[in-house]
């Protein structure tokens, strides 16, 4: 691909920008009293650019929070292999390194090698509150510093939800509050109980081109409520990977699931964990933990990872209508663990070079397309079931997969798989979650079998599948020529 292209690429991704844009520079919630300038010129200084190149370019913004040249961002910008570079508020561009980051929070820190560097003025937790102003400076896609404004929209343990809009590029952001003090870090855009990280250029769901090009016609729901992390966690955080390189997280070692009753249940227990050595066991319903009533699976995942490894704490749990307390020691939630999580979250970002990008040419006109290369599949569509449903279709205990849709000619059709099919284990691991199958499927040799076990008609049917091996396209830019402007863009070079 020659240089006017790339040139038009990115032309294109600027003007499809431009159309999910929502938000004015300076956006809403703008009280009368509060001098917008004066925080900008007290705040901005200690905002940067961050780029990281790892087959793709990602971009996303940084705040500095040390004159040594310590830089606090999104945690997307930090798989194993990245080039980092920062560019300051005037322009100049410094080689840095990753000093560690946390999946957790998707904090990461970095180090700017030379350059003299502002730091931001920290704030307290105490000072935000529900409805009160906030800033959030990034920088926009020219390179300038770009403002929104906007309102707290609630809080709690761990996110600030914030009435502001964002553009591509702001995570990693610092919210900012009336006195120009820094008081959270953009975690990304919030829909539903989905939080998307916005990041530039390469976002993980942007459309690599290749090398260190891309178009970003991000997939991300513009809502107008934005997530930050709370600036006690962000400290905490960032002074830990700082000192230590990482953050040590706990490890109970249970997987959990909402039951029909809304009670958190325990549907796995990890071989050698800190659960199954204090006696935890599959089916137990768990009430407290560590003094705390639990009310949602979510909660209880976070209470764990924020203690740490070694913490000896106390769990009430409800086993056949009694309740039991039970003294337990936390573990350590491994690196290989979490660099697996991360990678299960965002693989473009740990393989770009399964990608690539196809022009494919139809009668009513051509698009790009994205392809994702050498993917594992067994033919089937799947939908996870509640567990009335599973007590239905004859599940004793848990939940199950139930085959909604068979590929044609697919393996699964040639291995005798049904429709109404119930999937409860795959290799003889019980399987509730449908990026459980997903994980087996895709660490399969093509040709290998993955040995399925389902419940048909109340009966169990053992089923063998013969993994393949197929390219998945994510189509983008349909119908080009429909849009005169953007014909001449790509037609003329």
């Amino acid at each position: 691909m020659n240089n006017n292209i790339r040139k038009m690429l990115t032309m294109v991704f600027i003007a499809a920008v431009s159309v999910f844009l929502t938000c004015s520079a300076t956006g809403y919630g703008l009280d009368g009293d509060i001098d917008v300038k004066q925080i900008i010129q007290k705040a901005a200084p200690s905002v940067v650019r961050v780029e990281a190149v790892n087959g793709m370019r990602k971009v996303a913004t940084g705040v500095v929070i040390g004159k040594d040249g310590y830089i606090v961002t999104t945690a997307l910008v930090s798989p194993i292999g990245t080039n980092i570079f920062v560019k300051n508020s005037s322009g100049e561009k410094f080689d840095a390194e990753l000093v560690g980051m946390d999946p957790v929070t998707h904090i990461a820190l970095v180090k700017a090698e030379g350059g003299k560097w502002e730091s931001i003025e920290w704030g307290e937790k105490e000072e935000v509150d529900t409805g009160s102003w906030i800033g959030v400076i990034s920088i926009s896609p020219e390179d300038s510093t770009a403002v929104t404004s906007g309102i707290v929209s609630s809080i709690s343990r761990d996110k600030i939800r914030l009435n502001v809009c964002l553009m591509p590029g702001s995570s990693g952001s610092p919210v900012v509050n009336e006195k120009g003090r820094m008081v959270g870090l953009i975690r990304g855009v919030y829909s539903g109980q989905t939080t998307w990280d916005v990041l530039g250029d390469n976002d993980p769901r942007s459309h690599i081109v290749g090398g260190s090009l891309s178009l970003s016609i991000v997939g991300t729901p513009v809502s107008g409520l934005a997530v930050a992390i709370p600036i006690d966690v962000v400290r905490k955080v960032a002074t830990e990977i700082k000192e230590k390189g990482k953050v040590q997280r706990g490890w109970l070692g249970v997987s959990i699931i909402e039951n029909r009753d809304e009670e958190i249940e325990v549907y796995d227990v990890d071989t050698d964990s800190p659960a199954e050595k204090a006696g935890i066991r599959k089916g137990d319903i768990i009430v407290e933990f560590d003094g705390e009533k639990v009310t949602s699976s979510s909660m209880l995942a976070y209470d764990i990872r924020m203690h740490r490894p070694g913490d000896k704490l106390k769990i009430v749990i409800k086993r056949d209508d009694k309740t039991k307390n039970i003294k337990v020691e936390l573990g350590e939630y491994s690196e290989k663990n979490i660099m697996a999580e991360f990678k299960e979250k965002y693989p473009l970002l740990f393989s770009p070079d399964k990608f690539r990008l196809e022009k494919i040419t139809k009668p009513e006109g051509w698009y790009f397309s994205l392809v994702e290369k050498g993917r594992n599949h067994i033919g089937v569509y799947l939908e996870e079931i509640n567990r009335d449903l599973s007590e239905y279709f004859g599940v004793n205990r848990g939940t199950g997969l139930l085959v909604t849709k068979i590929v044609k000619d697919g393996p699964a059709e040639k291995a005798g798989l049904k429709v109404g099919d119930v999937i409860i284990k795959a290799d003889g691991r019980r399987i509730e979650k449908t990026k459980e199958l997903e994980g087996i499927i895709q660490r399969k040799e093509e040709e290998e079998k993955v040995s399925l076990e389902v419940l048909r008609n109340t009966k169990v049917v053992h089923i063998e599948v013969i993994v393949e091996r197929e390219e998945k396209d994510f189509p983008f830019l349909s119908d080009l020529r429909k849009r005169a402007s953007w014909k001449r863009l790509f037609e003329e070079n």
